[in-house]
């Protein structure tokens, strides 16, 4: 296999640790891909406010994909280069249809600059150490444009979640979910992880089959099957390991820098 000229990968899951470090193998790994004169994506459903670990480990190197595809975030000089944001008008539909189909439902919204979430909301991951975050009624929830609506149910199975919401709103939103709880994450119609990483990676004139790409959530899949070359981690969700080329070990285990370092080593 030739050296891929760009590098895509998931964090959370996937190159990160459990406790969301970058291990020294793995930041030793991202600068052999840099040294070797390819380009390096992260491409997350984390917002850019949860960036700054990475960023650091990476010495504020490359861009981020941030938000499954709705904000591009330029590393070094932190700040959001290209957004793809839903509107206030979308956002009202979708939240009513939801409200009448699925009651218990309970949402969350990301901006360009922080989040808002209803008090019925539960805050899960970094989230749930940031006091940043606003408790706001629904009529303010959805009164300004959003990088992603999150929608959390305390019990329901999240692939079975995942399927009635895109049932209820899928023409409005592209949904989906990475979190292993019951919490959908929806962006603008066409808007996916995949949908941004291809228009970067045109921008750098490489093609799909010059790609790979790693992840281990189903936020993930478009990405992995836009990618020429595709890699789950050993943790990664079954319809994620049925869906790539090629698995790597566990996020725990480097996974990510056992690939690239027989790639680019």
């Amino acid at each position: 296999m030739v050296n891929p000229r760009l590098v895509a990968t998931d964090l959370d899951g996937t190159a990160l640790r459990s406790d969301g470090t970058v291990s020294p193998r793995t930041s030793a790994a991202f600068a052999l891909v840099e040294q070797a004169g390819a380009t390096l994506v992260f491409v997350t459903g984390r917002p850019p406010r949860w960036m700054g670990n990475v960023a650091g480990a990476v010495r504020r190197r490359g861009v981020a994909i941030c938000a499954n595809g709705a904000l591009v975030y330029d590393l070094h000089t932190e700040r959001i280069v290209e957004s793809h944001l839903i509107d206030p008008e979308v956002l009202s539909e979708a939240v009513g249809r939801l409200r009448r189909r699925i009651p218990e439902l309970s949402f969350s919204v990301e901006y360009e600059g922080g989040f808002a979430h209803e008090s019925g909301f539960r805050l899960g991951g970094w989230d749930s150490r940031d006091v940043s975050g606003l408790h706001v009624g629904a009529s303010t929830l959805i009164s300004q444009p959003c990088a992603k609506l999150l929608a959390f149910h305390r019990s329901m199975d999240p692939d079975l979640l995942h399927g009635l919401v895109d049932e209820v709103v899928g023409d409005l939103l592209t949904a989906t979910h990475s979190s292993g709880r019951a919490l959908i994450e929806m962006s603008a119609q066409g808007v996916t992880k995949a949908s941004a990483l291809a228009t970067l990676a045109e921008r750098h004139l490489v093609g799909a089959d010059e790609v790979v790409a790693f992840g281990d959530m189903p936020n993930d899949l478009p990405m992995l099957s836009w990618a020429g070359t595709s890699y789950a981690v050993a943790n990664a969700h079954p319809a994620v390991l049925a869906a790539v080329t090629h698995v790597t070990a566990a996020n725990d285990d480097d996974g990510v820098a056992v690939v690239l370092e027989k790639l680019y080593g």
